[in-house]
């Protein structure tokens, strides 16, 4: 069988379910907002970006992208969060205590616990940045330590929890042999949280389960991580980097890494259909996607291929 038609009846297979018959109920029109950061030099009109590699990560899996942005206040990220579907917290560089990002995600994981715990499901993904913001956010403590992972790509010791994971679950036996034998995660942050500090915060061990660990010769570090009872899931890698990011060498481009980033944003995309939030109208949904702006290409000097820029 080919790799599309494997991914079709995939999707298939996970978006239509059967009890005695009936067919689950799914949204099929997911949204998934990505956060914004505080651009390094901020010009105007340049003052907050997305990375295009987070939108398009998430349209491929058949999702629509609401940027969130900075500098708003918690009234305005409650009526966004009660019009989408999940929320990205993307990799970057700014403050995980005193950056418009940081404040932010407090608000949307804040949101998104009560509902969880109303039965009101939403999903919320991290990634480098993200996750290392969820591990605060959390903890309430900044737990992280120095590593040498800037710029490489390894592949994911996982852990006895993978047994129980939904994140890879569905995922080919293949594709999981291939993550545990080659460099497919690519890894770009300076900090990380080590498995012995894990293990030492019952906040965070109790609330996450550890699915994968990575060192850099030194330090054992958690890589992926999922909630025992809540749809977040965090890796302190870039799924998304494999299929859409060319300006760096480390970046693996082979077809397992490829499968890798497409695996991953199904699943996540799948998460989000089970949420029913929507926007009061069409005109504000409309007037909310990402579709009004316009990526930049800055692959010549910048990590990025095409960004976001926001005023």
């Amino acid at each position: 069988m080919g790799y599309v038609s494997l991914c079709l009846l995939t999707i298939i297979s996970s978006v239509f379910s059967t009890n005695f018959g009936a067919q689950i109920k799914t949204n099929e029109r997911p949204i998934i907002g990505v956060l914004a950061q505080e651009v390094f030099d901020p010009q105007p009109g340049k003052n907050a970006y997305i990375a295009a590699s987070y939108v398009k990560f998430l349209e491929s899996a058949g999702a629509r992208v609401v940027p969130l942005m900075i500098n708003k206040s918690e009234e305005e990220y409650t009526r966004l969060f009660k019009s989408i579907n999940g929320v990205l917290f993307p990799g970057g560089g700014v403050s995980l205590k005193s950056s418009e990002y940081s404040k932010a995600a407090g608000i949307l994981y804040r949101l998104a616990l009560q509902a969880n715990s109303n039965e009101d499901y939403f999903p919320i993904w991290g990634t480098c940045l993200g996750f290392e913001q969820l591990t605060l956010l959390t903890s309430g403590e900044l737990l992280l330590s120095h590593t040498n992972t800037s710029g490489v790509a390894l592949p994911l010791d996982f852990t006895d929890e993978i047994k129980e994971s939904r994140l890879f679950k569905d995922f080919p036996q293949d594709l999981m042999d291939s993550l545990a034998t080659e460099p497919l995660t690519e890894n770009s942050h300076k900090w990380s949280i080590t498995t012995e500090r894990f293990s030492k915060s019952d906040r965070l061990k109790t609330f996450y389960r550890v699915l994968s660990t990575n060192t850099d010769g030194q330090y054992e570090f958690v890589s992926t991580m999922e909630a025992y009872d809540f749809p977040i899931y965090a890796t302190q890698w870039h799924p998304e980097k494999n299929a859409f990011e060319w300006t760096r060498p480390y970046i693996p481009h082979s077809p397992s890494a490829i499968k890798t980033t497409f695996y991953m944003a199904h699943f996540f995309v799948n998460e989000a259909r089970k949420s029913f939030h929507r926007f009061a109208s069409t005109e504000d949904e409309q007037k909310a996607l990402i579709y009004n702006y316009s990526p930049v290409y800055t692959g010549t000097k910048s990590a990025f291929e095409q960004i976001y820029l926001f005023d």
